[in-house]
């Protein structure tokens, strides 16, 4: 059994500067084991711990798809001592990536029905993976309709600007892309925060429909209400949480809510289960 304290050695093959503040970056690696990359089996909506020699490691969700083989991709905010020095590192650095850690999205139970992604700012990164998912040829026929609803601060906030196009232009995915604001005369997408985006586009909510979200904590707050409104049960709500997450494993005892660790037993979660649970989230 692979020791969950362990992690397996990358490099890094690829750094993109996805944001014009330059504090979001995503970080291709690559394993330098090939039978690592075997061993680190994901699902789109898990995350891993990126372990630094000296420095320590940080819980991120992987942004990659299953689907997208030779590499594993992460997408960095840089806030503190690991992410800081994750993103002074160049390609060819060597560092360590522990996991796959929590559960996934429940792919399984969603298929066959419609999809409704939720996000907002850079906590966008496991549903950039749940979209390559779901839009590879092979997945594509298993799912229903699917309707993204993504927003930033600004234009320039945006991540996958490049996919985003792509996506936009296909007819088999409806995207929704918003900004808080801006003064930018060539903006031709949605103004408005994510909530009140997703009161105008999400179709309403049946026993064929789900809703996947993940975002701030104030984003969640209030596009719930809106879920409420338009007749979403609360088991077709899965929601992806972060909480003071550190070993990944449900040792440490940081991230739990009441008897629920987000590290284990989640991060995903259906509302109906978290209604179970103290509002600490």
């Amino acid at each position: 059994m692979q020791n969950p304290y362990l992690p397996y050695p990358v490099r890094i093959d690829e750094i993109i500067t996805e944001t014009e503040d330059k504090n979001l970056k995503t970080f291709k690696f690559v394993f330098l084991n090939p039978e690592d990359e075997e061993k680190f089996a994901y699902r789109a909506g898990q995350f891993a711990e990126l372990s630094i020699a000296g420095k320590g490691e940080i819980p991120i969700g992987i942004a990659s798809s299953p689907t997208e083989k030779g590499f594993v991709m992460f997408t960095v905010n840089k806030v503190g001592l690991v992410s800081t020095h994750l993103h002074a590192m160049q390609v060819g650095d060597i560092m360590g990536i522990r996991g796959p850690l929590g559960n996934s999205y429940p792919w399984d139970v969603v298929k066959g029905k419609n999809l409704v992604i939720i996000g907002g700012g850079f906590a966008f990164t496991t549903l950039r993976s749940s979209i390559i998912y779901l839009l590879d040829p092979q997945n594509r026929a298993d799912y229903g309709n699917i309707d993204v609803i993504y927003g930033a601060r600004t234009p320039g906030m945006l991540l996958y600007r490049d996919e985003l196009a792509e996506w936009e232009a296909r007819d088999d995915i409806n995207m929704h892309i918003t900004v808080d604001g801006t003064d930018d005369p060539d903006w031709k997408y949605n103004t408005g925060f994510v909530p009140t985006i997703a009161d105008q586009k999400a179709p309403p909510g049946d026993d064929d429909t789900y809703a996947i979200i993940c975002g701030p904590p104030i984003m969640i707050k209030f596009t719930q209400p809106v879920l409420d409104r338009n007749a979403y049960a609360h088991d077709h709500i899965i929601m992806s949480l972060e909480n003071r997450m550190k070993c990944g494993v449900g040792m440490c005892g940081r991230c739990n809510i009441g008897r629920e660790f987000v590290c284990k037993d989640g991060p995903v979660f259906t509302l109906a289960e978290l209604n179970k649970t103290p509002k600490e989230y």
